[in-house]
């Protein structure tokens, strides 16, 4: 066969109406109309949300379906054809420079996305996501309905359970910083709460700690750790003053799950699908030399010897005094 401008027209077309046909026609052909057990309508509010989701672009960086080859905080439920019947367009994203938010809806609270999407650093010091905080009041209502919506049914329960859990944590807030801090160490679990950190507070683990500390916490808590970072207008109840658990203390095995697991109804999010054990045991030790004065309650328990210790330091002695503070004897100016 010889390639004659009419064979390259010929084949040109061939090749165009067979990918027009893969593309277009056969999901057309073969859509799917049964919705899956999570699926749902979404409510009016939610859906000018999503209007608003696609017309500032968020697709470009976030996902909305996990991949068997996926593992990440999201990763919960494989995405099924069925999730996506209520979507047209569906909003798949094809990059991930942000997380996947096909799950998204109830892993945080509503004000954590209010100030999340006012400026990302508020939440995520080290953010690259562009501030929203051009968009109208109704407009940004919306949007976070809308993220709230991602996961169906599954997001449903869990936005039900942050808004039990927050009208508990806005009663104990209410009543003061010492029944706040009695409330929050009720709800860790016995063992828990008399569990040492098995890390001593050494310069390295401290120096780690600070690091963790400004990359997740400041924001939130502050730079001196007293609940008044950048995103506590956003948030309530606000973020925790550590220096109010100073009177109750606090052991290592507390901040550890706290951390951890996160405070579900306030805006304290969970980081164990993001931070390492021996990481979270850091930042606890920055918290309790620098924030708590080094005071750690219930350490009557046997810790578990690390299966890497470095040098031998004093633990609990502040390398520096708290800001304001006259340093501690021994510690030089």
């Amino acid at each position: 066969m010889k390639m004659t401008p009419a064979v390259l027209v010929a084949g040109t077309l061939v090749v165009l109406f067979t990918i027009i046909g893969i593309v277009l026609i056969l999901p057309v052909v073969t859509e799917l109309d049964t919705p899956s057990d999570t699926a749902r309508r979404r409510s009016a509010a939610e859906e000018r949300g999503r209007l608003i989701y696609i017309r500032e672009g968020c697709q470009y960086c976030h996902s909305q379906y996990v991949r068997r080859e996926d593992w990440g905080p999201m990763a919960q439920r494989l995405a099924q054809a069925g999730d996506y019947v209520f979507d047209k367009p569906q909003l798949f994203g094809s990059e991930r420079n942000g997380p996947d938010l096909s799950q998204e809806g109830g892993q945080h609270p509503g004000d954590w996305h209010e100030a999340h999407f006012a400026n990302p650093r508020l939440t995520r010091p080290e953010s690259i996501m562009p501030p929203f905080d051009f968009l109208a009041d109704r407009e940004l209502f919306d949007l976070v309905a809308y993220v709230q919506s991602t996961g169906g049914t599954d997001a449903d329960a869990r936005v039900a359970r942050q808004q039990r859990w927050h009208a508990e944590a806005v009663r104990a807030w209410r009543d003061g910083p010492d029944a706040n801090v009695a409330w929050l160490h009720a709800n860790v679990p016995a063992g828990w709460r008399t569990a040492p950190n098995p890390y001593p507070a050494d310069d390295a683990s401290l120096a780690r700690g600070a690091r963790i500390y400004q990359s997740f916490c400041l924001g939130c808590h502050g730079p001196v750790g007293d609940g008044q970072g950048p995103a506590g207008p956003f948030l309530r109840p606000p973020p925790l003053n550590f220096t109010t658990l100073r009177r109750a203390g606090a052991s290592g095995g507390v901040l550890y799950y706290q951390i951890m697991n996160g405070v579900t109804g306030t805006a304290m999010p969970y980081f164990k699908h993001e931070l390492e054990s021996e990481k979270i045991w850091d930042v606890s030790n920055y918290l309790l030399v620098y924030f708590l004065g080094g005071k750690e309650a219930g350490t009557d328990g046997q810790a578990i010897d690390a299966a890497f210790e470095g040098p031998s330091v004093p633990t609990w002695e502040p390398r520096e005094p708290m800001p304001g503070a006259a340093p501690a004897a021994g510690v030089a100016r």
